[in-house]
């Protein structure tokens, strides 16, 4: 610990975001970074304690105390290679990641500033890149292979493990592109995805192989079914195919023109971003619009943020759940449990209605094409008997003028046939829904399992 007092004299200082009038007009990244020496500085505000709460709340068990020491000294080098160890590709979790692991820290208890872990990661990595302390290795073959269906997070890091314990590994995925949900769910501005080209050049030059456009039925690696010859010779199977059916909303007027999976946005102007046209008939676009979003989560601000960045009229987002308490403290789920309370991201700042206890009753239209949402005030009460609350009536019934809606209300688990023993799962498809670093974290102990079955142990 090169500083022990530097958290009581060294205040935490975010790198911020874009001026919003100058990024809402494009899909570059809105945050910002530190010059290296006030990263510096905020490294060295971390403890060190004795008891590291940040690793025991991190789902990849990484180790801030020992890489913000080290970024502190000037050692950048070791501290990509103490992050790396634990994180295959901090550089996405370094951008995206709710970092579990600041809400555990204990200067987030003692004087809710905690360190700068996440912005310290994401200038740890880019460092590395910059000073090319990320290189190619490749690894002596040990004569098998493994096939990983799913190219998201976690399909990268059990193919990226794989691969360094000596097997040969093939990536298959529907898409055209690399990275799943990385690519095609979360929003350039959050995510350029020049990261993971870059991240993907070094896979491949590793040596391992990748299959895109590829559809594949997972019931075709249950026992006694018929595999395609592409899938044949392998020796273990990876599922990492994620949770692809969203929730939907089944009230009347669905069947509306302007009513959309947040996703068929999302994904839509990630493509378009990428080169890919479409026409005007099949463009998902919030242009002159006024947008109503249903879900108040992570996804539901990806898409105020992109309805922005469309030229949208205006956004509204409605929770059918009550208001979070405004934080930080959350007296139901103290330190050192993530506090569930209300968010603000820069999406938000740039411009929304956020209101809760808001149920959804019908989607209004004229012609085929949405012009509204009726929709009521709900309050929840105890059930009786247990179990979910119940929702009862609030208020009077309106109507919230809207030609696009957006349903961001999350993903259904899937379900899986039996498998044989040689077929593993991994990430969402495995768990369900849930962020990107758990992903991440259930490909590498997926990848672990993989190892010992076929090693016998």
């Amino acid at each position: 610990m090169g500083n022990p007092k530097a958290f009581l004299t060294i205040h935490r200082q975010e790198a911020g975001y874009r001026p919003l009038h100058d990024r809402i007009h494009d899909f570059g990244e809105v945050e910002q970074t530190l010059n290296v020496k006030d990263r510096r500085t905020q490294a060295s505000r971390c403890m060190d304690c004795g008891v590291p709460f940040c690793n025991w709340a991190c789902p990849l068990g990484n180790r801030p105390p020992e890489w913000n020491d080290a970024v502190y000294n000037g050692d950048w080098e070791l501290a990509y290679r103490l992050l790396n160890a634990t994180n295959d590709f901090p550089e996405f979790t370094g951008r995206i990641c709710p970092a579990l692991c600041e809400k555990a820290c204990v200067l987030n208890l003692t004087t809710h500033e905690p360190t700068t872990n996440r912005e310290n990661e994401a200038a740890i990595t880019e460092i590395a890149f910059t000073e090319n302390f990320v290189r190619v290795e490749v690894p002596e073959r040990n004569g098998k292979k493994v096939a990983v269906i799913g190219c998201g997070p976690s399909g990268l890091v059990t193919a990226n493990r794989l691969n360094r314990k000596g097997y040969e590994v093939t990536v298959f995925d529907r898409r055209e592109r690399a990275g799943g949900l990385l690519r095609y769910g979360i929003p350039n501005f959050k995510l350029n995805k020049a990261i993971i080209e870059r991240r993907l050049e070094i896979l491949k030059a590793e040596g391992i192989k990748f299959s895109f456009g590829v559809e594949i039925d997972e019931n075709c690696l249950c026992e006694g079914a018929k595999k395609p010859d592409f899938l044949k010779g392998f020796d273990a199977y990876v599922l990492c195919t994620g949770t692809p059916q969203a929730r939907d909303l089944k009230v009347p007027g669905r069947e509306n023109k302007g009513v959309y999976l947040a996703l068929e946005l999302l994904s839509q102007q990630n493509m378009v971003l990428d080169g890919n046209e479409f026409s005007a008939e099949d463009r998902v676009t919030c242009k002159g619009k006024d947008v109503l979003v249903i879900g108040g989560g992570d996804t539901g601000s990806d898409c105020i943020g992109t309805a922005h960045r469309q030229g949208c009229r205006s956004v509204t987002q409605i929770e059918i759940m009550p208001k979070p308490p405004v934080g930080p403290v959350d007296p139901a789920n103290p330190w050192p449990g993530y506090p569930r309370t209300l968010k603000t991201t820069s999406s938000h700042e740039e411009g929304c209605e956020r209101r809760w206890n808001i149920n959804t009753l019908e989607f209004l239209g004229e012609n085929g094409s949405l012009t509204g949402v009726r929709v009521q005030p709900i309050d929840w009460k105890p059930n009786p008997e247990g179990g979910r609350p119940l929702m009862v009536e609030a208020g009077e019934p309106e109507v919230i003028k809207a030609q696009v809606v957006l349903l961001a209300m999350g993903f259904l688990k899937p379900v899986h046939p039996e498998f044989p023993k040689n077929v593993f799962l991994a990430g969402d498809a495995a768990n369900g829904q849930s962020l990107v670093v758990r992903a991440m974290a259930s490909g590498r102990d997926t990848a672990a399992k993989v190892d010992a079955f076929l090693k016998g142990k």
